[in-house]
């Protein structure tokens, strides 16, 4: 099981998230001044050292729910659980949600179906999706590429409806793909949006393109770091994650960069830990930190049913 990708991308997603939230919403210059270097913990949650964060919980609740295949009401019901019922917690509570997150819950409380419960404004494009969709990146193998971009698309929808969020995720997940068919990340960033544009490039997608340009364009590791942003918003994320992974050379400076970029630093952690550890895997990634991650034996066994029940 340690040679497994499935186990050292939630992993790394996990370590990722949890050495940022000791430190979310802190600005970059206080993490200049007292940079991330370790796992700490308390800080702005309160929490204790390992603690990940609604990045982790969710990302959990569907690994969990693709261990018995896709099923995008199942998905949003196991969201709920996390929301009202603690359920994938660290640590038995839930500490931290982003608001278009909770109003699509809230929604799906109601009854609303799963691929209309996200909100489709403007100002819904935080990374709530984003921060979740990489276990659709592990069914590669068994679903057409643009069959799974659907439901890619229709997973993000249950919090984050607009087409810029689904496009975000679209792109993650197709590199994500790239870097588990073995690729290192450079390869894999180039040959992972020039899979995705054969899908984007159709009608519906174009007035989004021009957003994602620093992305697209195939050389967002040559930006200096002030042209890249660590805020909530989802195309920032996705932009940091990918400097991030393909300015770095290991799985600890890779997170470690992410998180001390400053503001939502557990997102950008999650986000750049998944697709670093797929790359580097758990031999890569350092022991003291996975061993004190919160339900660290609950991930790998989650790890282990996903694994079988995609092979």
């Amino acid at each position: 099981m340690n040679n497994s990708k499935v186990l050292s991308g939630l992993m790394g997603l996990c370590i990722g998230d949890a050495l940022g939230v000791p430190v979310e919403f802190s600005s970059r210059n206080e993490r200049k001044i007292k940079p991330v270097t370790e796992m700490i913990g308390y800080g702005a949650h309160n929490q204790p050292p390992g603690t990940w964060s609604d990045d982790s919980s969710m990302t959990l609740c569907l690994a969990e729910c693709l261990c018995a295949g896709f099923d995008l009401e199942a998905i949003a019901q196991s969201f709920y659980k996390w929301r009202y019922e603690d359920y994938w917690t660290p640590r038995g509570k839930v500490f931290d949600i982003g608001g278009t997150t909770a109003a699509a819950i809230a929604r799906i409380k109601k009854g609303a179906k799963a691929v209309e419960a996200g909100g489709k404004e403007d100002r819904n494009n935080g990374n709530g999706s984003l921060m979740r969709i990489l276990p659709l990146a592990y069914d590669y193998k068994n679903v057409d590429f643009p069959e799974l971009i659907q439901r890619v698309h229709d997973c993000s929808c249950i919090t984050h409806g607009h087409i810029r969020s689904q496009m975000a995720c679209g792109i993650y997940i197709s590199i994500a793909i790239c870097l588990l068919e073995g690729l290192e990340p450079k390869t894999a960033y180039l040959q992972g949006i020039k899979n995705i544009q054969e899908i984007y490039s159709q009608e519906q997608y174009k007035g989004e393109l021009s957003r994602f340009k620093k992305v697209l364009g195939g050389d967002i590791q040559t930006l200096p770091p002030t042209r890249i942003h660590a805020s909530g918003y989802v195309l920032d994320t996705l932009e940091a994650s990918l400097w991030c992974l393909l300015t770095t050379n290991s799985f600890a400076e890779a997170v470690l960069k992410a998180v001390n970029l400053g503001e939502d630093t557990d997102t950008t952690g999650a986000v750049t830990g998944g697709l670093a550890g797929i790359y580097y895997g758990m031999e890569n990634i350092p022991n003291e930190w996975i061993e004190v991650i919160a339900r660290k034996d609950d991930i790998v066994n989650l790890a282990s049913r996903l694994e079988t029940a995609i092979l």
